[in-house]
């Protein structure tokens, strides 16, 4: 690989490789495969020299910076974390604020109206998602009260239902994250049943640590597949 360029402002300019050495200094789990797989996600648009290799500028790792403080501490998918780059003050999110909200945070409940105000569904559609486990309200008092994570599960299933993919195509979805969460549950749930606090907050971290590994490892499966079907 050729040596890092330099810009024609004279800022310099890093190959895929030394990206990756200076990130794993705070994210010792990222790869180069990992930033491929963000810039194919069209998250991250690195210059290419003629002979096809990436070049970062400081901008660039800035922005992976921010992409991967995102997942770790946000525990953000990268449909909305694209989503957080898009707005305004975009450079200064993803800071080391608001740690593991996402995983120990009450999510604010919407009743079914509410939901499909949001997610931009018919109550029909939606009693379709739960019917077949998409959907997981909660039942108070004989009402059904639902998460704001499901607002963007019944929104994407919607955009999905446009293709011919009804609710019930979809449960293989819902039993593949049962799978995965299931397999984490028998590595973390001893911490996370402690009544050490440090040890709780151990387990939380590991959680974390492990939900973000096992999405990268079923995003880079997924997507190989795809290619190979893209290729026959």
């Amino acid at each position: 690989m050729s040596a890092p360029a330099k810009a024609s402002a004279g800022q310099r300019l890093l190959t895929i490789g030394s990206v990756c050495r200076r990130l794993q200094v705070e994210f010792p789990d990222v790869s180069i495969s990992k930033i491929r797989y963000l810039e194919d996600q069209g998250l991250l648009a690195p210059r290419r020299t003629q002979g096809g290799y990436r070049l970062f500028s400081e901008e660039d790792v800035e922005r992976l910076e921010t992409i991967l403080r995102l997942q770790r501490d946000e525990f953000l998918p990268l449909r909305v974390i694209r989503q957080e780059l898009a707005s305004p003050g975009a450079a200064k999110t993803g800071k080391k604020q608001g740690s593991r909200l996402r995983m120990t945070s009450a999510e604010v409940e919407l009743d079914l109206a509410e939901l499909c105000e949001r997610a931009g569904v018919t109550p029909a559609l939606a009693r379709e998602l739960e019917d077949f486990g998409l959907l997981a309200p909660r039942r108070e008092n004989g009402n059904k009260l639902y998460g704001e994570g499901d607002v963007d599960v019944a929104a994407t299933c919607a955009k999905l239902a446009r293709f011919g993919i009804s609710a019930r195509h979809l449960r293989t979805f819902r039993t593949g994250a049962d799978r995965e969460a299931g397999l984490l549950e028998q590595i973390v749930s001893p911490a996370l049943r402690s009544r050490n606090p440090d040890r709780r907050q151990e387990g939380l971290d590991e959680l974390q640590t492990l939900a973000e590994l096992a999405q990268e490892l079923s995003q880079l499966l997924f997507w190989r597949d795809l290619r190979q079907l893209a290729e026959r």
